[in-house]
């Protein structure tokens, strides 16, 4: 279900696809970094697992902190000296595409891709453990991205699930250039202000049934 009515031109289309190499390339340097860090020692490497529940409850905490990391990086990237620099590029895309979730300045790349370092320098963490938060976050990345509504009609009205963002509410975020701020969860954005009012508005909309 189409959020908004507008198309992306093909001039969008081919900025963000070159863009998002750019960003792959920035991905690939951090990777390659992470390699090297742990072949040499200087970055943790646990081959072991933590049971199950263990692993499953790292991944939570990973999951939680990573929201609350983008939050803050994001909405720092809204300060008008910083936006003006750097995060204008990404917001070129007022109808956003899965390129659009990759499509950054190289610097904003770098922070993007800063928390996993941050990880893998503070947590013993084990590779799939890592590989599945990388591709959790990547998928939802998307999702926020996507311009199509997947989640059902029911979702806000759903006490324990209205808390995880629809992709409407990203997609609001890139028409109007301001609020909406967090990745996974919207509890940020009620904690301190920031989730726009449209929003139940603009998902119910997008929800409707369509003739």
């Amino acid at each position: 279900r189409k959020i908004q009515a507008r198309e992306a031109s093909a001039a969008d289309k081919r900025r963000e696809f070159l863009q998002s190499l750019q960003t792959v390339g920035v991905y690939l340097f951090v990777a390659l970094f992470i390699v090297w860090g742990v072949d040499t020692g200087v970055l943790h490497r646990f081959e072991g697992s933590y049971g199950i529940w263990g692993d499953m409850a790292l991944l939570a905490a990973i999951v939680v902190a990573h929201d609350a990391y983008f939050y803050w990086t994001h909405r720092a990237m809204h300060h008008p000296r910083l936006y003006r620099l750097v995060h204008r590029v990404h917001h070129r895309s007022t109808d956003p595409s899965p390129f659009t979730s990759f499509a950054f300045h190289p610097l904003e790349a770098v922070v993007e891709n800063g928390f996993t370092l941050l990880v893998i320098l503070v947590l013993p963490l084990h590779f799939a453990a890592l590989l599945t938060w990388q591709l959790f976050q990547q998928l939802f990345n998307m999702i926020g991205h996507l311009g199509y509504e997947l989640y059902p009609a029911w979702w806000l009205r759903a006490p324990g699930l209205r808390w995880k963002t629809a992709s409407t509410h990203h997609n609001l975020h890139h028409q109007l250039f301001v609020g909406n701020y967090g990745l996974y969860f919207t509890w940020w954005d009620r904690w301190l202000g920031t989730e726009l009012p449209q929003y139940a508005e603009r998902f119910a909309q997008a929800t409707q049934p369509r003739p």
